[in-house]
C-alpha cells in the first residue's frame, strides 16, 4: 500500500488517509471520525457525510493496534482523495463530487478475493441449501445480516451441525461453551439452536463495537478480552486471517443471494 506526498497535509486528510490505506499504526490527527457512504453500489471514505450518500460514521481510536477496514472485501485497488468545500469546511473524500479537487493518489489493500484461513482451506462458492429456513428466521429474529451469518457458518463449521474444534467450540456456529451457555442452547449441535445463539452473540457483538464488523469478527474469532487487551484486532495471524475470509465470503453469499456487490466509488 502507498500514496504519494500531498501538497499540504491537514489532520483530517492524516486520518482519513490512515483508513484509506488501512495502516497499521494510528495517525496522531486529532479528527478521527471517518463516515463510510455507500451510493449506487459504490463505497467512499470521507470525513464529512456526502451529500446524496447513506453515510455512517466510524470513530477511529488513535492507541488501536490496527485501523479498522472500513472498505470490505475490494482486494488491491488505486483512488484519488478529493478536497472540496462543504459547509464553510474543507472536506476530504473518495468521490469525486462537483466542486471537488485531487488532493492525492492512494493504493488501498483489501482482503483479496481468496483467501486462507489456516486449517480452513480456501473460500470456495457459496452454499444457499443448507438451513436455509434456520438462517432466514434468525436474521430475521435479530436483524443481523442472513448472507453474513451464513459466511460465517461456511468459515467457521462449512455448514457441518456435528462439528467440534480442537478448542472446545461446537456446532454449525462453532460457539465455544461459555457463549453457549450464556444464550440459553440446550444442545449445541442442534443447527437450528446453534444458528440462532449465534446470530444474538453477533448482534451483541455489534452493539458493543458500534456496528463494526471487523472488531465483532475479530471477538468472534479471538475472544472479547483479547480485543480489548490489544485495543483492536490483535496480531494472530489466524485471526486475521479468518476475518479476511469471512469478509470475502460475506460479498460471494450477498452476490449469491441478489444483493449489489459494492466497489470503491471513483
Amino acid at each position: 500500500m502507498g500514496a504519494s506526498p500531498p501538497r499540504r497535509c491537514s489532520r483530517a486528510a492524516i486520518a482519513l488517509l490512515a483508513a484509506l490505506v488501512l495502516a497499521t499504526a494510528a495517525s496522531p490527527a486529532d479528527a478521527r471520525t471517518v463516515y463510510r457512504c455507500v451510493r449506487d453500489g459504490t463505497v467512499s471514505l470521507s470525513t464529512a457525510p456526502e451529500p446524496g450518500s447513506k453515510c455512517e460514521a466510524k470513530e477511529l481510536d488513535d492507541n488501536a493496534v490496527q485501523t479498522p477496514n472500513l472498505w470490505g472485501s475490494m482486494g488491491v485497488f488505486s483512488g484519488t482523495l478529493y478536497e472540496r468545500e462543504q459547509d464553510g469546511t474543507l472536506v476530504y473524500g473518495t468521490r469525486n463530487l462537483p466542486g471537488s479537487r485531487p488532493y492525492l493518489r492512494f493504493t488501498a489493500t483489501t482482503p483479496p478475493g481468496e483467501p486462507a484461513h489456516e486449517g480452513l482451506g480456501q473460500v470456495g462458492a457459496p452454499r444457499l441449501e443448507p438451513f436455509a429456513g434456520e438462517f432466514r428466521a434468525a436474521a430475521k429474529a435479530t436483524g443481523v445480516e442472513d448472507a453474513w451469518l451464513r459466511a460465517i457458518a461456511h468459515a467457521e463449521s462449512a455448514f457441518d451441525a456435528d462439528a467440534l474444534s480442537p478448542k472446545g467450540a461446537q456446532g454449525v456456529m462453532q460457539l465455544m461453551p461459555d457463549v453457549v451457555s450464556d444464550y440459553g442452547v440446550d444442545d449445541p449441535f442442534d443447527a437450528q439452536q446453534s444458528i440462532r445463539a449465534g446470530a444474538r452473540h453477533l448482534r451483541a457483538l455489534l452493539r458493543r463495537y458500534d456496528d463494526d464488523r471487523t472488531l465483532a469478527l475479530a471477538a468472534y474469532n479471538a475472544g472479547i478480552g483479547t480485543v480489548q487487551r490489544y485495543g483492536g484486532v490483535p496480531p494472530y495471524a489466524e485471526t486475521q486471517a479468518y476475518i479476511a475470509k469471512v469478509q470475502a465470503l460475506h460479498a460471494r453469499y450477498r452476490e449469491a443471494m441478489g444483493f449489489r456487490v459494492e466497489r470503491p466509488a471513483q
